[in-house]
């Protein structure tokens, strides 16, 4: 595939972030619900995959799909935006505050909510035949994955909170790392390979996604899980979307940054100094 070097998609990471601060909040709300509806999608695709086929590796295989969708379609998940938007306020770009970056998180969270809400309403109804029926396995299954991604938190308190909001941390770690990989590549096949890897990871390993879990506990309480909405919220939700941001930016957002972006004068100046100094020696030759 066509690679481009760190300092290169680095560059890009800070642009991006900023051209996201700057888009009109109905482009923001509607590439948001867009990316959390397709993520919803590939999360109810994997879950069925592992329910039909005994394979939850599988199905952690497949689940990519709906990533690597709705990113070549430009659309917004709250993981991404996390990452990128910072870096365009640490790089001093023209008019970016830090106002605006909790905006565009606000409309992000919202439009991503709506998306996967709306996927679990409409997998509800298909898989009851408009609610006249029981849901079946994949109903019993993803009622059994509320219930124990809630309440099985709450039974170890404070330790049971941190560990979500670890399995947050790592979860967009991962995430934000098949958001910088579609940019290393100036290719389709380039990119999807680039986001697959640390997508399927993330998945494979129970690592907690925000955005996914918009869809995934709403869609376990309407299928009947024994657990409320405040569980949701203070022992999945919270912690998870923390932990996003924290791990994301943490881990490859300033990572990048300060290793591809802000020594990049620094390099150059060296540079300079070195074809000076060249130049010096050449001339003190000729004398």
């Amino acid at each position: 595939m066509s690679y481009l070097l760190p300092a290169e998609f680095a560059k890009k990471m800070v642009d991006a972030g900023e051209s996201k601060i700057y888009m009109s909040t109905r482009d923001t709300l509607i590439r948001a619900f867009m990316a959390g509806a397709i993520l919803a999608l590939a999360a109810v695709f994997a879950i069925t995959i592992a329910v039909q086929t005994g394979s939850f590796l599988l199905g952690a295989i497949l689940f990519p799909v709906g990533f690597c969708m709705l990113y070549l379609m430009g659309f917004d998940l709250l993981t991404g935006v996390f990452v990128l938007t910072p870096l365009a306020w640490l790089d001093k770009r023209p008019g970016v505050t830090v106002k605006q970056i909790l905006r565009n998180w606000g409309l992000v969270f919202v439009g991503n909510f709506a998306g996967a809400l709306t996927t679990a309403i409409l997998m509800a109804f298909i898989f009851t035949y408009g609610f006249n029926v029981d849901g079946g396995a994949i109903a019993t299954k993803v009622a059994s994955i509320g219930e124990a991604r809630t309440l099985g938190y709450a039974e170890y308190g404070v330790a049971g909170w941190f560990t979500i909001f670890i399995r947050g941390m790592l979860c967009n770690w991962m995430v934000s790392m098949g958001v910088v990989g579609a940019m290393i590549s100036t290719n389709v096949s380039g990119k999807v390979i680039a986001m697959w890897m640390p997508i399927f990871l993330f998945f494979y390993m129970g690592f907690e996604h925000s955005v996914v879990n918009m869809f995934l506990f709403p869609f376990a309480l309407i299928m009947g899980g024994d657990f409320s909405v405040m569980d949701y919220l203070i022992w999945n939700e919270i912690p998870t979307a923390l932990g996003n941001l924290v791990g994301g930016l943490a881990f490859t957002g300033l990572t990048l940054y300060s290793t591809h972006v802000r020594t990049a004068p620094k390099r150059k100046l060296a540079s300079a100094a070195a074809d000076l100094s060249r130049s010096g020696l050449a001339q003190s030759a000729t004398k």
